[in-house]
């Protein structure tokens, strides 16, 4: 052969591998400003359902003279959790945990180390990422303080949320969301049911039983001091959902379109069956009812908003609206534990709900998006199941070890005094005229 044909062979292999180069471009992460703008968008829309959305929607249902006290837990939970996902959070969430990687993550992003202004978590800055999960570790704390309303230390609370946040809320969002054993099994959590709903709750029930009753309970009325509040509180919770659930995507595409209508639909859903029920069984629909139902058909349909179509959204809704009115009402009253807000009757029974829900209405013949390759309804409902028990077993075992230090150092509750005159003068030093 002679150097002609050496050299045209040459040219015609360099020629292959230049035509190569773009798709080795087109593999590596690159910014999508649709995407990241999206994600700003929902990052302060989540920011939005603690403070000021959670706050006054636990604001207005407790009494007056505990209402400063109430507001203040979510929004001092939402400065602590800051600074505690930003240190650590966030790294055990998130990172690699290398050998012990199936159950919890590493120190690699310790003080957020590694992550700049160039980092990229897939198509976003992962800043943005990691300041959208930081409202995530933020709220789901903040409905815990619902369930003990009225009677624990600020200090104890201080306490116990910051590492609960650690112990708890890290390595369970590392199951599902940051390669642990749950993800890997198979669970379906589109924004957070078994993450946040099902492990506030069962903290919150946890934290009801071990500080016991609030004084006057069942004797004394104990109703809503201000449902204007209330009201005003669970619209900002239903407007930053849409952040929540849609923005679980991290992008901006037809499943996060999809996420956010199967969240209207579900939410409007389950506040019409509790009102229709609660209508039947008092003759009355009452404001706290309708709102309540609202709350329940958004925790509900979390998992499953990025599976399910719209008919089974609205099953799940109307499903999530009546057995949390009964858990809150009936199952309450009959076991007689004090969840001051219902914090375990709707996030707790209602994530459950919306849990083993996804599993049936991610099918493709109900509209949603199927099942993986060889996976049954009867074998994803399944899944869904022991995702709920693994959340429910940690959640509730580390939560009760955390509250029984504490109670064995500085204690838990506040002195009968301090309740019966109210936690804003004596806690805070302030009340509301």
């Amino acid at each position: 052969m002679n150097s002609k044909y050496f050299k045209t062979a040459g040219l015609t292999a360099v020629a292959a591998l230049l035509s190569t180069l773009p798709a080795f471009a087109q593999d590596a992460p690159k910014l999508d400003n649709g995407d990241t703008a999206w994600m700003l968008t929902s990052t302060a829309l989540v920011l939005m359902m603690t403070i000021p959305g959670l706050a006054l929607f636990y604001g207005g249902m407790v009494r007056k003279k505990n209402v400063l006290a109430t507001a203040m837990q979510s929004f001092a939970i939402c400065c602590l959790m800051t600074v505690v996902w930003m240190v650590i959070g966030y790294s055990l969430a998130f990172k690699d945990g290398g050998a012990l990687n199936a159950y919890i993550g590493g120190f690699s992003a310790f003080f957020l180390s590694g992550i700049g202004v160039d980092t990229l978590s897939g198509t976003i800055p992962e800043t943005v990422f990691m300041t959208f999960q930081m409202t995530f570790a933020i709220i789901t704390p903040a409905l815990i303080a619902g369930a003990f309303a009225d009677r624990m230390k600020f200090s104890a609370l201080m306490w116990f949320m910051g590492l609960w946040g650690i112990i708890v809320y890290s390595p369970i969002a590392h199951w599902v969301w940051g390669g642990g054993f749950l993800g890997d099994l198979g669970v379906m959590d589109f924004a957070g049911g078994t993450v946040v709903h099902i492990n506030a709750g069962v903290a919150g029930l946890v934290c009801a039983l071990v500080m016991g009753r609030r004084e006057g309970f069942g004797s004394e009325n104990m109703a809503p001091h201000n449902l204007v509040l209330s009201v005003i509180g669970a619209s900002l919770l239903w407007v930053g959902w849409f952040g929540f659930n849609a923005g679980s995507e991290l992008a901006a595409d037809g499943t996060a379109g999809m996420a956010m209508a199967v969240t209207q639909i579900a939410t409007a859903g389950a506040a019409l069956a509790w009102m229709f029920a609660e209508w039947a069984a008092h003759g009355k629909p009452s404001v706290l009812g309708v709102i309540s139902g609202a709350v329940a058909g958004l925790v509900a349909i979390t998992p499953a908003s990025g599976y399910v179509g719209p008919t089974g959204a609205l099953i799940i809704g109307i499903v999530a609206g009546l057995v949390c009115n009964a858990s809150a009402t009936c199952l309450k009253g009959r076991l007689g534990y004090d969840d001051s807000l219902d914090a375990f009757g709707v996030h707790g029974v209602g994530g459950f709900v919306g849990a083993i829900l996804t599993g049936v209405f991610a099918s493709s013949a109900f509209g949603g998006v199927g099942y993986g390759d060889g996976v049954t309804m009867a074998g994803q409902v399944w899944t869904q199941f022991l995702g709920t028990i693994a959340t429910i077993v940690w959640s509730g075992v580390a939560s009760f070890v955390i509250l029984k230090v504490i109670d064995a150092t500085i204690g838990l509750r506040v002195t009968r005094e301090i309740e019966m005159e109210g936690l804003d003068i004596n806690l805070h030093g302030e009340v509301v005229h």
